[in-house]
């Protein structure tokens, strides 16, 4: 089981680059993801507070009045239900995907989720986040070692032959890259302010 955890971590830290230019990773669109939760918390309360949290303001009158029109439906019978109930989680998805500027693209199926995604949940609902944070790095560092060592054997080759020096570059380019999209996404996420070439000058 530990060793599946590792592979499914590996696979995403591998992939992270095209994860973050597309949010591949994005939860909030699925059946069983926090947005959803809360929209069917809110139906079972006849409250809408639980959802308001996830639009800006920009977006909470047309989620009211989803929510307002979805209740009202609801009364009509089972099959109103699921309908205005399905109406409300679009509504409530869609408004909040466009407040992180990402395009709705529909409701995702339970199940889903990434699982480093459940675990990431999982770790806000334990209150510790240290075993994923830990696993997490660990994996970043074997992938930025990987992608240097590959760099650093291509490059002696690199004037072999037009070919070989394609295969440098290639592994140079992958290499400086997913360093980049690193730092650029802890940073970022951190509120850090350091650049690349601090970090650069710390290692000379």
């Amino acid at each position: 089981m530990k060793t599946m955890k590792r592979i499914i971590l590996a696979a995403l830290i591998l992939s992270i680059p095209l994860v973050i230019e597309s949010s591949l990773y994005a939860h909030c669109d699925t059946l069983d993801g926090p947005v959803v939760a809360a929209a069917k918390l809110a139906i079972q309360k006849g409250d809408i507070t639980p959802v308001l949290k996830w639009v800006n303001k920009d977006g909470e009158k047309e989620v009211r009045e989803a929510f307002s029109l979805t209740m009202k439906v609801r009364s009509q019978g089972e099959d109103a239900q699921r309908l205005a109930d399905t109406f409300f989680f679009e509504t409530l998805v869609r408004v909040h995907r466009s407040s992180e500027g990402v395009p709705y693209t529909g409701l995702k199926p339970a199940g889903s989720i990434e699982p480093v995604i459940l675990a990431a949940d999982k770790s806000l609902q334990q209150g510790s986040v240290d075993g994923l944070a830990g696993e997490v790095a660990k994996l970043i560092q074997e992938a930025i070692r990987a992608r240097f060592a590959k760099a650093v054997e291509s490059k002696k080759h690199a004037d072999e032959s037009v070919e070989a020096g394609r295969a440098y570059v290639e592994a140079y380019v992958d290499y400086i890259h997913f360093v980049e999209a690193m730092h650029s996404l802890a940073r970022e996420k951190a509120g850090e302010q350091h650049q690349l070439h601090e970090v650069a000058a710390k290692q000379e």
